[in-house]
């Protein structure tokens, strides 16, 4: 018996939570999706099947983690678990959004590190690799015995403010970091700025409960007169970005912007940034935007799927993946 064909090796499949990023990544391809079956039981019990042979095949299965977590992270376990079970050659979960990237440290007495539980789970469920995006924080890369490829939405977003530039809506940018977890981040977008004037601000958020409302206690940077773009990775209920929004233009900003990696948009986030001096917010697709985001003509969604076809094709044909990272 022969091994498949080299160009029938690869196999991209995915689950329910945004299967439109998995269409993407294999349009970009040129490779159709693998067939699963995947329903859900009157408990609530889910069920996964592949419907075609994946023995001796490289995998990639796509899953994020938006909306309802538990079920995507038991469905995309299923699916790491079929495949293995499958005789799959190699086994790679692909996460555009990492599910329970916040809890990725011990942050008050008895309480889980999730990150670290998922990373473990993931990995007993049959996953070899992990390509992912922008994690919360670095630190999650260590709670895994596997390689894993942490993409930056870097590169997309700064080519929309280079777009903003192009069209003359921003002369003056000032990159803003809404804390200091986001100042590494936001240090990276103004290195890549440089040719354009761009300077850097920080807010100083505090929280006073354990919960996601925060307020900004201090802005560190000039902002006045210019043209400020918030960064940060993830966008939940949206008030961090509001307040900071409020913030940078009470200090004087001629206009106000963000780019975001994963723009979740739970609860009344539309409603609370269209109340805020946000005139434009770009996010990727590594989460599906909910229907009134979607509908909100100042949010805008640009993809990274062509980045995660790229590192997949890296990865499948054994090549060096560091080019994504330059």
């Amino acid at each position: 018996m022969t091994a498949p064909a080299e160009r029938d090796r690869l196999v991209i499949m995915g689950g329910r939570s945004h299967p439109r990023f998995v269409e993407a990544i294999a349009r970009t391809l040129g490779h159709p999706v693998g067939a699963t079956r995947l329903r859900t039981f009157s408990d609530g019990a889910i069920e996964v099947k592949l419907d075609e042979n994946v023995r001796g095949r490289d995998v990639f299965m796509v899953q994020s983690g938006q909306e309802r977590p538990n079920d995507h992270v038991m469905e995309l376990l299923f699916l790491l678990d079929a495949a293995r079970r499958a005789s799959a050659r190699s086994v790679t979960a692909v996460l555009p959004y990492f599910p329970y990237g916040k809890g990725d440290k011990k942050d008050e007495p008895r309480v889980s590190i999730r990150a670290r539980v998922v990373a473990d789970a993931i990995q007993i469920a049959g996953a070899g690799r992990v390509l992912t995006m922008d994690l919360h924080a670095g630190q999650i890369q260590g709670f895994f015995h596997v390689p894993v490829d942490n993409l930056y939405a870097l590169p997309v977003l700064v080519g929309q403010i280079q777009e903003w530039v192009a069209r003359g809506v921003v002369e003056r940018p000032v990159i803003v970091a809404p804390d200091a977890g986001a100042g590494a981040l936001v240090r990276d977008y103004v290195r890549r700025l440089t040719g354009i004037g761009a300077e850097m601000a920080m807010g100083d958020k505090v929280r006073a409960f354990h919960d996601e409302r925060s307020e900004v206690a201090a802005l560190l940077g000039e902002v006045r007169g210019r043209d400020a773009i918030l960064a940060d990775d993830i966008l939940f209920t949206g008030g961090s970005l509001a307040n900071m929004a409020h913030a940078v233009a009470a200090a004087g900003a001629r206009s106000v912007r963000a780019v975001v990696t994963h723009g979740l948009f739970t609860g009344d986030a539309v409603s609370l940034l269209g109340g805020s001096p946000l005139e434009e917010i770009v996010v990727t697709d590594t989460v599906p935007l909910p229907p009134a985001a979607e509908a909100d003509p100042h949010i805008c969604q640009v993809s990274v799927a062509p980045l995660f076809a790229e590192a997949i094709r890296s990865i499948y044909e054994e090549t060096s993946i560091s080019r994504l990272f330059a």
